[in-house]
């Protein structure tokens, strides 16, 4: 195979590019389209990403100036390489941010580039080239599009409710009995709670994503949180008997934060009841953890017909619904966002009679003022 970047290595052909640790590390070993011009503007380095994602043949763009072997334009149909003019530009110049670029054919790269010199303010010697390729942001692009789309459709319908009914009692107050009255703005209120619970799980996605979600650890008493939602399920119709509680004594201290915990709890609870047929079972159960240390095991399973092995890998993605409809889709992916917060670990699988079974483990942790000394 041809050496795709023979001048890689500041002059010495063939030589790896040497990282920490004097470690050796070949330019075709980077997972970025790497490209090198030398201060003629001729390539010297083009290494294997660089020619996947351009649909490039290395010995094709090897030696020929930069401008005709990556003949970039920006989105105006401008010539990059002559807009940005590297070699002969301001001298101060030390590069150019990522951005999107095109390929003859159309082909989308994202392209950066650093600028070389001997010394500040000195000529070019160097032009160093990265790309990558535009899938990746698209999937990005394409969820949060995903995103808007489900919340819009998600705050619609109660939005609209609460519009139409306080439109109507305002415009015929005195037409409507006590009892129709009360019936509207009961409907009006559990609508509003539901645009809460939609603004708190954006709220939720958001931190998740940026890494900003807080774990204020406390005194869990986690078998008291199971059997307090296990009460409101009883309590809003569901029979007793449909909810068994089995606890794995003795259980290690849990800190941990109460609100986030309960709302796990809340919603792996809800799509037991929700998607789940038969009994649910709550087992609470000291745990080790990966690293030897103390934790909690809470699992909850259904004898419903379980999750399809299919399903397995997307069951905590945004917007994985299952086979029955409703709802944003984004629970689970909350739920798991919380666990491994709080350095913890939840898996999905079927129980032995092929229902669904979660299971989250935590650590049993440490006070939110001792983390944070």
């Amino acid at each position: 195979m041809a050496d795709t970047c023979p001048d890689a290595s500041h002059g010495s052909h063939g030589t790896p590019v040497t990282g920490a640790g004097g470690l050796g590390l070949h330019p075709d070993d980077l997972p970025d389209g790497l490209v090198v011009a030398d201060d003629t503007g001729r390539v010297t380095c083009f290494n294997a990403a660089a020619a996947r994602i351009t649909a490039v043949r290395a010995g094709d763009a090897l030696g020929r100036p930069l401008e005709r072997a990556l003949p970039l334009e920006d989105l105006d149909g401008r010539r990059w390489w002559t807009l940005t003019d590297p070699y002969g530009g301001l001298s101060t110049r030390v590069g150019q941010p990522e951005r999107k670029l095109l390929l003859p054919g159309g082909r989308e790269v994202l392209v950066s580039a650093r600028y070389v010199r001997e010394r500040p303010n000195g000529p070019v010697i160097r032009l160093v080239v990265q790309l990558r390729g535009t899938e990746a942001r698209r999937r990005t692009e394409r969820s949060h599009a995903e995103l808007i789309a489900t919340v819009a459709h998600e705050l619609r319908s109660p939005l609209t409710s609460v519009k139409g009914f306080t439109a109507t009692l305002l415009a015929k107050w005195e037409r409507f009995t006590d009892d129709q009255k009360r019936l509207m703005l009961e409907t009006v209120d559990a609508d509003a709670d539901r645009v809460n619970r939609l603004i708190a799980e954006l709220l939720d996605i958001s931190r998740i994503d940026s890494g900003r979600l807080e774990v204020r650890r406390q005194p869990v008493d986690i078998v008291g949180a199971v059997r307090r939602h296990v009460q409101a399920h009883t309590t809003a119709g569901q029979r007793a008997e449909r909810f068994r509680i089995r606890v794995v004594e003795p259980l290690p201290d849990l800190w941990a934060d109460p609100d986030k915990i309960d709302q796990v709890l809340g919603n792996l609870l809800e799509n037991a009841v929700r998607h789940g047929e038969g009994t649910v079972t709550i087992e609470v159960a000291p745990a080790r953890m990966k690293a030897h240390t103390e934790g909690t095991a809470v699992t909850v399973s259904d004898e419903g017909p379980g999750i399809p092995e299919e399903s397995m890998g997307r069951v905590f993605t945004r917007f994985w619904r299952g086979s029955k409809r409703g709802g944003t889709g984004l629970g689970l992916y909350i739920v798991k966002g919380i666990v491994e917060a709080h350095g913890g670990t939840i898996t999905v699988g079927r129980t032995p009679h092929g229902g669904a079974q979660f299971r989250f483990t935590l650590p049993v942790g440490a006070p939110a003022f001792l983390t944070q000394a």
